[in-house]
């Protein structure tokens, strides 16, 4: 596998001695298909979507648990919206393939999934297991990982980060876990002879990077427009098939995952404190005096 960045002209190397498994498995199939020059074949995008409460219900803490509850009905993670999108938008440039999506959520919910289906997806793969609860992110990215691993993927597509969580980390840490080549804050994808040329959004334009595929790739929020799902799509979807894994189908020991194999502990929860009233300052001649004052008061200058 490669990389090349090409604002840096930096190579990586990302083969590693000793590794094997179901990551070695995904790289044979795809060296034998995408990385002989001049073929084609059907391109399977994984996309890993979440299901999240409703940001427009205020979301309530378990007192016990200290987390979010989640026993209300979920909806996919907007976030997410953007690469399943991304991942349709790369299928139909390719002219044949599909997208599969990789969940993991309780109580069976399937809600979000099918938005996502409906929008064009052909499948899933949702993993729900009561053994999850208080999975932290690396647990999720070790399901995900195993999940991702039964659908071959071409490529995989993440969001940044999910909107009831916000660490950031899962991406990097499925990318690891698969020895895969990670690439973050997508903003625009090209795949072409089992190479992704990828635009990276940054505080100053964007990096352009090359990597080999199979790959990790998080998309940003916002950089494409996510389909309304059809009423053809919606009613498709009913009939698309989901198939639900517990942790024994995935061949995941549960005392390393969830509350049992979760390496940090969430010690007390609080009330966020009531916002209290900014000043008003009327222009009396001095305004932008008093105005600067305060700003250097806060040291933001």
């Amino acid at each position: 596998m490669f990389w090349e960045l090409s604002a840096l002209a930096i190579g990586l190397p990302y083969s590693r001695p000793g590794r094997s498994g179901n990551a070695s498995q995904i790289l044979g199939r795809v060296a034998s298909s995408l990385f002989q020059p001049g073929t084609m074949s059907p391109m399977i995008v994984v996309v890993c979507v979440k299901q999240i409460p409703d940001p427009a219900d205020p979301g309530a803490l378990d007192p016990e648990t200290k987390t979010l509850k989640r026993d209300v009905k979920l909806i996919l993670d907007e976030s997410d919206s953007y690469g399943v999108e991304m991942g349709l938008q790369l299928v139909d440039a390719a002219g044949e393939g599909e997208v599969r999506l990789v969940s993991m959520a309780p109580n069976s919910e399937v809600s979000g999934l099918r938005t996502a289906l409906a929008m064009g997806a052909e499948s899933a793969v949702l993993v729900s297991d009561e053994a999850l609860a208080g999975s932290d992110a690396l647990s999720t990215a070790k399901v995900l990982t195993a999940a991702i691993a039964r659908c071959e993927p071409d490529l995989i597509l993440t969001g940044t980060e999910s909107s009831d969580g916000y660490t950031g980390t899962v991406p990097a840490q499925v990318a690891e876990l698969m020895d895969l080549p990670s690439v973050t804050f997508a903003k625009e994808i090209a795949v072409a002879d089992g190479v992704a040329t990828v635009k990276r959004q940054t505080e100053d334009g964007y990096d352009e990077i090359k990597c080999s595929l199979p790959a990790v790739v998080s998309v940003t929020a916002g950089v494409v427009e996510p389909r309304y799902p059809s009423f053809k799509g919606i009613m498709a979807a009913k009939n698309k098939p989901v198939d639900e894994v517990d942790l024994t189908g995935l061949g995941i020991d549960p005392s390393t995952v969830g509350w049992a194999g979760a390496g940090q502990e969430i010690t007390d929860i609080a009330e966020a404190p009531a916002r209290e009233a900014g000043e008003v300052v009327v222009d009396e001649g001095d305004a932008h005096e008093r105005v600067l004052a305060f700003l250097d008061d806060l040291k933001v200058i």
